[in-house]
Order: C-alpha cells, then structure tokens, then sequence
C-alpha cells in the first residue's frame, strides 16, 4: 500500500511482537516518537497527548512502502513541525563540530552538542530496534554508534 507523508499524519510501527508504537511526521524527514507501546487500537488525540520519546529523521520508505501504516492526522503548527537540532562530528578533523538546525550549519563546540542526536537519516527497522530496546530497558547498538565521543 502506497502511502504519502504529510505533517501532522500519524503512524502505527508494529514491533514484530504484538505491540506497537505511534509516531507523527515533522518537517523534513523528522518524526516524533511518542511514549506508548501497546496491542490496542489507541486514538489520535489521545496519542498525542503522550510524552515523546524522542525524534529522528527517518527513510521516506517507512511511508512510502506502507511499513508504518497512517492511523490518523493532528494538524500541527510550524513550530511543532520543526526538526531539532542535530549535531555533526567531522570524521576527518577529531575534535570539530558542527550544528545543523533549521536547514543552517554552524561551528559549534562539543559541550553545544551535548544532548543533541546525530545528523542522521535512519532506516525504520533500526528505529523499531531502537524501540524494543527502549521498552526492554538496555541500549541500542544505533544510537551507541551515533553517541557523541
């Protein structure tokens, strides 16, 4: 099933044991992730009245292949849309970094990025592993590969 991406639409991403998450389309490829595992049919309003767990840019295919299926839409505000800040790690030159935010990049020194997730598109099966684990209660191999060093 073909999908499109709007903000504001919502999606089911099922974790291959009965349960699944939710989360919201943001600007550009971020989504946000709520606080809510569960086997029930859950409704929008009440979805999104949840904590956010976290939020990450995210394949378009997650959509497009219909992967995460559309449960509903909650129309947002632009400010609500916006994409976090994301912190870049030059490979090259240890020790310099940069800050990607609102389609800008700046210098920025280590302790600004501290908190921040990696600039990083992730595939949603990794983001469904980043999940279980979440709820399993230890760490994602993902995230540790992306940690600020």
């Amino acid at each position: 099933m073909r999908q499109r991406r709007k903000v504001g639409d919502v999606y089911q991403i099922n974790l291959g044991d009965r349960t699944h998450c939710y989360a919201m389309a943001l600007g550009e490829a971020t989504f946000a992730f709520f606080d809510l595992r569960t086997t029930r049919k859950v409704d929008v309003s009440d979805i999104c009245q949840r904590q956010i767990l976290f939020k990450v840019a995210v394949m378009r295919y997650a959509v497009t292949r219909g992967r995460w299926k559309r449960v509903g839409h909650k129309p947002i505000s632009d400010a609500e849309a916006r994409s976090p800040a994301k912190f870049i790690r030059d490979l090259l030159c240890p020790g310099r970094y940069q800050i990607y935010d609102n389609g800008k990049i700046r210098e920025a020194t280590r302790k600004e990025c501290e908190g921040l997730e990696a600039a990083a598109v992730w595939d949603p099966e990794h983001v469904e592993d980043r999940l279980r684990d979440h709820y399993a209660g230890r760490p994602n191999k993902w995230v540790e590969s992306l940690r600020l060093k």
